[in-house]
């Protein structure tokens, strides 16, 4: 599983993230966790495939700018990922 992070120039409002959420979605469909900031102008997902290229050229059909965009290693978050922590 990767996670990824992207600098997304051009979101302005809550419609904005929904619409690079579904880009997101619709490039790889196994994404899971897809949440985006305008505030923050950044996106995030997690995936079983390294879709990165796929993704960011989904978001710049859109009409938004992918500024940066890094693959992450996967981090288990949760109550019990803090017990099983090695």
């Amino acid at each position: 599983m990767y996670d990824f992070k992207l600098k997304v120039e051009g979101m302005h409002c809550g419609m904005c993230e929904a619409h690079v959420n579904d880009a997101v979605r619709k490039a790889a469909p196994d994404a899971k966790k897809v949440t985006s900031s305008a505030a923050k102008g950044e996106t995030t997902f997690s995936a079983e495939e390294d879709c990165l290229e796929a993704v960011r050229a989904a978001i710049e059909e859109m009409g938004y700018h992918v500024l940066t965009a890094e693959t992450l290693p996967h981090e288990k978050k949760g109550f019990f990922a803090r017990l099983f922590k090695k």
